[in-house]
């Protein structure tokens, strides 16, 4: 090839890689939203599965010594109303959203830490859900399936007048000036991801989140933040 045929091979390269990747990251973007929204899907129908056997009460509505977290919600923990459901959960990765960077890091050093003690051990068997296994989303803990709209989970990066929620307890009332506190970038976009009791799981800003809120159907709505 001559030098000016290479020349207009980069250059049509080039216009094609200007016109694709747009189009490369709107379609990643919202494979990573589909991916979060389908992994909340999943704790949605988990929870429902857990209620149908447990006379329509999640496992904070349940004492510990039926299956259930009830006496565990004062502590502001999250993984033990995930573990409760642990029958129902296909697998606790689930529980971590893959654009959370943190929590992903965390979640390798645990995994890494059970492989470890699998290869040195053989009578091993890790824990289908360790108790320091890492979530990214948080848990309604007074959410109750008389009140379809409460919220039942979601991505817990909240925060209340410009105020990152805690981990820990978090009390949202209906007036509650509630944002994202760091919106999880690129594929979140500027929202985040609520599911509602009914299962309805919704990709919102924080317009339509504080819209919600106040759709909730009850004056707060506490949140054990992970």
């Amino acid at each position: 090839m001559t030098k000016t045929e290479v020349l207009v091979v980069v250059a049509v390269i080039a216009a094609l890689a200007a016109m694709l990747l747009p189009a490369l990251l709107a379609a990643r973007r919202r494979a990573g939203r589909i991916s979060c929204a389908g992994s909340l899907k999943q704790i949605a129908i988990s929870s429902w599965a857990w209620t149908e056997d447990h006379n329509g009460k999640y496992p904070m509505q349940v004492s510990v010594n039926d299956g259930g977290t009830m006496e565990l919600v004062g502590s502001g923990l999250v993984y033990p109303h995930f573990r409760a459901m642990s029958n129902e959960l296909s697998t606790p990765k689930i529980l971590v959203c893959f654009e959370d960077t943190k929590v992903m890091k965390e979640m390798g050093k645990v995994m890494a830490a059970h492989a470890l003690a699998r290869g040195t051990n053989r009578g091993y068997s890790p824990p289908f859900f360790p108790t320091n296994f890492p979530v990214s989303y948080f848990v309604g803990v007074d959410a109750n399936t008389n009140q379809p709209a409460m919220f039942l989970s979601g991505d817990a990066n909240l925060a209340v007048g410009g105020k990152p929620a805690k981990p820990g307890l978090f009390s949202l009332w209906t007036n509650s000036p509630v944002t994202w506190a760091k919106p999880l970038r690129p594929y979140h976009g500027e929202g985040g991801n609520i599911v509602l009791v009914d299962g309805h799981v919704e990709q919102v800003g924080n317009v339509r989140l504080r819209e919600l809120l106040t759709q909730s159907g009850v004056a707060t709505n506490r949140l054990a933040i992970p």
